[in-house]
């Protein structure tokens, strides 16, 4: 049955691939006619959201097959909740592709999702026991409504991103704020791609270094590397040999193997956005802006404050109403400035920032898409460097 689970994740993948590519040749190629000559539509779009579609309910497969074995909801570790939050971006997708019909966002979304599950596969694909802490039917309520909000609040990114790529001229000489902007949007996906070959690169020779520690609690600990150690533990000792020596030794609070993590994400990012550089002698933004000419930036607009109107309250229903009702059982409080809780509300805060801008400022078109862009950043921060660097009670996750 976990097998089952993994296949229908795998498969979900590769429709989502197929989606990919149908939305690129929808977005590349030529326009369908008539016998009498008129354009009449674009089929590949249409393919597109099927094989999407598809994609989803293989997706849904795993999730409930898988929390039929674990006798839980498979959301309580990084691969889960990342496959999960991948998951639930499709599903925002495919409902809000059924309205607007943009088949550029679908060649923006199913890319994303795609990184996603890959990057939670990098983390162990066990299913593993829940800590007597997790073990609250509410702990599932929070944690499903968070991650559906947030993959509604990531397809508002997807359509930011398509706006700026659409309406920022990024051939122009000379390096502006918007097109760093833009150009660091563009590092940090490389930097997911490169992070993935390269975890999979050294899982292929089944590379591990065994480190001895302190740690928070002041107690001798073990701790696995799967990949060279940057970063170091806490008074960390290397038990295995043949294996290099760290070059920072870490305090106590920092989850050091997850920091090294994403240093080394980082920085194989920093190289594989170089050699792109290098190789085409032009911005990795400018070379996607020919796919977004025929957009109309007005419509990417309305979808990312459509998603952004709708995904903020199922935010705040999950990530602090459901949360705090769980924190109370849970921890017998409500909140307790743990690092998760902080930027679960500075998340909040900062979605309803933008819709205060939005609705009483008129921040449309530009303002609007860098703030969804911006907001999905932070979401991110919150998922990777808050919760695998910073020690808390959420470093389970």
């Amino acid at each position: 049955m976990e097998q089952l689970s993994m296949n229908l994740l795998g498969a979900a993948f590769f429709l989502y691939l197929a989606s990919t590519i149908f939305y690129a040749v929808s977005v590349t190629g030529r326009k369908w006619r008539n016998k009498q000559g008129e354009v009449t539509g674009n089929r590949w779009g249409k393919a597109g959201y099927i094989t999407a579609i598809l994609g989803v309910v293989a997706a849904l497969g795993y999730f409930f097959t898988r929390w039929a074995v674990a006798g839980h909801a498979p959301v309580s570790n990084m691969f889960e909740y990342v496959a999960f939050f991948g998951i639930t971006i499709s599903l925002a997708f495919v409902i809000i592709y059924g309205i607007y019909r943009v088949n550029v966002l679908g060649l923006i979304t199913m890319p994303i999702v795609m990184l996603l599950i890959a990057y939670g596969s990098v983390f162990s694909t066990e299913v593993q026991p829940l800590q007597p802490s997790l073990q609250s039917h509410w702990l599932e309520i929070h944690v499903i409504t968070t991650a559906i909000g947030q993959g509604i609040l990531a397809v508002s990114f997807g359509a930011g991103l398509i706006y700026l790529l659409r309406t920022i001229n990024l051939k122009e000489k000379g390096m502006t704020k918007r097109t760093f902007g833009v150009e660091f949007i563009m590092y940090t996906l490389v930097s997911v791609i490169a992070f993935i070959i390269v975890t999979n690169a050294f899982g292929a020779f089944d590379y591990e270094a065994n480190f001895a520690y302190i740690n928070e609690e002041g107690q001798q600990a073990e701790i696995l590397y799967e990949l060279p150690p940057l970063f170091g533990p806490n008074e960390g000792e290397l038990l295995t040999e043949d294996r290099m020596e760290p070059w920072l030794e870490m305090p106590d609070w920092i989850e050091s193997d997850d920091l090294n993590t994403v240093a080394w994400t980082f920085g194989t990012g920093l190289i594989l956005y170089a050699l792109i550089r290098l190789l085409t002698r032009r911005r990795v933004g400018a070379l996607l802006q020919p796919l977004f000419k025929n957009v109309r930036p007005q419509t990417v607009d309305e979808v990312s404050y459509r998603a952004i109107a709708i995904g903020f309250p199922v935010f705040t229903l999950g990530g602090l109403v459901f949360a705090m009702i769980y924190a109370q059982i849970a921890w017998t409080r409500f909140w307790g400035w743990d690092p998760k809780e902080v930027w679960a509300l500075v998340t909040f805060l900062f979605y309803a920032v933008y819709l205060h801008l939005r609705l009483n400022r008129d921040w449309h078109g530009e303002p609007s898409a860098w703030l969804a862009v911006v907001g999905f950043a932070i979401i991110i921060f919150n998922l990777i460097f808050v919760n695998l660097v910073i020690a808390g009670l959420h470093s389970y996750a």
